[in-house]
């Protein structure tokens, strides 16, 4: 696994500040593996080209508004963001923009505080003595969205992230980052894929921070990744299962459906925390298809993506289709345009 296998140059232009509008107006990049084929298209076209047979799995996760600011004992402010998707009992770990102690109490505009209970690194960990669906409400009350680094310079406002930085169908809470490849999904879509009969169930992964972490030296030498929730329910494993038996072919939307429902062939384990780190060579036990965006250079998503490609038999590199999108001015991350793989 060598990082700069994963490189590649993104003129400024290509990074997406804010979203298509409306959100299936999204370029689409089809690749074709069995034919080494790619079609230029719009996202609202995407019934076009998922196979006959199919059907879609998506994450409903909902991502939490987690970076607020709070009042030190001191009476100082700072700006604290909880990484909800870590929670773990009343204790929910935390990035601060400056120094606090253990030991100390912040406090919310609410009332409500939180105790530093303790450090490791440079994640602090908090302790709340209320139910944590208070916790939730207080956030989307007084949050404001935990977009990427490279999002600071967008023009929208806070409320048009809390809006723009979810799917339509987001459900539980629990996210610290929006599963971005569902971000283009709109009612149209929806429909026309149902009225070719394509199917789509719902599983769950918390998305964390990490999934925009630069890759380690750790990961890379115990090829583990930072872990996150999934949850797959009975009902709708029977389903997948059931279509799965028939011949139907798997889309996953996204890199966080493909690592839940990849987690879960290799444990048999419905509910978890996964640390899998899939790169290349992967062999993919559930998914037929793959739609995602574009992501940041030598990171895990890439590794996952290309992993996807050599198991499909593909002719061509994931940077090699990446140069292809931005020569035809393809917008990249979070906001950016989709890749279709079958």
């Amino acid at each position: 696994m060598n990082k700069k296998d994963y490189s590649y140059y993104l003129p400024g232009k290509n990074l997406a500040l804010k979203p298509a509008v409306p959100r299936d107006s999204s370029k689409l990049f089809v690749y074709d593996t069995q034919k080494d084929k790619i079609i230029l298209d719009k996202f609202f076209d995407l019934d076009k080209y998922i196979p006959k047979e199919s059907f879609l799995v998506l994450n409903d996760t909902k991502v939490l508004p987690a970076r607020i600011t709070m009042t030190k004992e001191s009476g100082g402010k700072v700006v604290v963001l909880l990484l909800v998707n870590e929670i773990d009992g009343n204790i929910v770990p935390a990035l601060v923009d400056r120094k606090i102690n253990v030991g100390e109490f912040l406090n919310f505009s609410t009332g409500e505080v939180l105790r530093i209970k303790n450090q490791e690194e440079n994640i602090f960990n908090l302790e709340f003595k209320f139910d944590r669906q208070k916790l939730f409400s207080i956030l989307e009350k007084s949050g404001t969205m935990p977009i990427p680094p490279y999002l600071k310079k967008t023009s929208l406002s806070r409320d048009e992230l809390v809006r723009k930085y979810q799917t339509i169908f987001a459900h539980n809470k629990g996210s610290s980052a929006a599963p971005t490849a569902s971000l283009h999904f709109t009612d149209n879509v929806f429909a026309r894929l149902k009225s070719k009969g394509i199917e789509k169930y719902f599983v769950t992964l918390h998305v964390g921070l990490g999934t925009f972490a630069p890759l380690s030296d750790e990961n890379l030498e115990k090829k583990k990744l930072h872990k996150e929730y999934y949850e797959v329910d009975e009902t709708t494993l029977r389903l997948i299962e059931a279509s799965k038996s028939r011949g139907r072919k798997l889309i996953s939307v996204g890199t966080t459906v493909t690592r839940t429902l990849e987690s879960w062939a290799y444990t048999g384990l419905q509910k978890d925390k996964t640390d899998l780190f899939i790169y290349p060579p992967h062999d993919f036990k559930m998914v037929d298809g793959l739609l995602t965006n574009f992501h940041l250079p030598e990171s895990s998503l890439m590794m996952l993506v290309e992993a996807f490609l050599q198991y499909k038999g593909a002719k061509k590199t994931l940077v090699e289709l990446y140069k292809t999108a931005i020569d035809n001015d393809f917008r990249f991350y979070s906001f950016g345009d989709a890749m279709l793989i079958v």
